[in-house]
């Protein structure tokens, strides 16, 4: 398998085996004009097997919520062909259309054009709380 090295963009690394695809759909990948990798079950001697995304090209992804999604990834930032930055996300502080509240009372059943948006409220267990109704989620 030969895969190109990108110029500019991001290798995201380190994602769970199996969840490359869910993670390219959740940023929205597939709207975007420039190359996408995405290779599969890649072997990891730190995690047996993992998902690696690559995107060739300036891009608006919001890679706040990687950090929600799983909190093993790495990120990649490469300019001019050279990796200038790498580190591991944090939990985002707010999520804002990822998550759906499920409470059949909230608000935004009704008022579908108000924007899902999560707060963070615990760190250790990964728990988001709906701003309108309080109903939390958590993410194992």
């Amino acid at each position: 398998m030969n895969i190109d090295s990108i110029k500019n963009g991001y290798v995201i690394d380190h994602i769970t085996a199996g969840r490359g695809m869910e993670l390219y759909t959740l940023l929205g990948l597939d709207r975007l004009d420039c190359s996408v990798a995405i290779i599969k079950n890649a072997q990891s001697a730190k995690y047996g097997r993992k998902d690696i995304i690559k995107i060739d090209g300036e891009t608006n992804v919001n890679l706040d919520l990687l950090g929600y999604f799983d909190p093993n990834i790495t990120i990649n930032v490469i300019k001019n062909g050279e990796r200038i930055s790498k580190g591991h996300p944090e939990l985002p502080e707010r999520l804002v259309g990822v998550l759906t509240c499920k409470n059949p009372r909230c608000i935004t059943t009704t008022e579908q054009e108000l924007p899902q948006i999560f707060k963070l409220t615990d760190k250790k267990t990964h728990e988001y709380r709906c701003i309108y109704c309080e109903t939390k989620v958590s993410r194992s």
